[in-house]
């Protein structure tokens, strides 16, 4: 799920994930917005963020 990347932390998410495109440093999450999957989850083991894009860190 691509979304729009901003040049500012999206304040109400925290993301540890420092190898995602959206990460900013500080534990901060620069997507508009996320998509988390999927919808008969029973625990938080069992959610996964769909928005997660694998940083080209070259």
């Amino acid at each position: 799920m691509k979304v729009s990347r901003m040049d500012h932390p999206n304040s109400g998410i925290k993301c540890v994930v420092n190898t995602c495109h959206y990460y900013m440093s500080g534990d901060q999450c620069s997507a508009e917005k996320i998509e988390v999957q999927p919808r008969n989850a029973g625990n938080a083991e069992e959610t996964d963020c769909a928005t997660f894009i694998a940083e080209n860190r070259q």
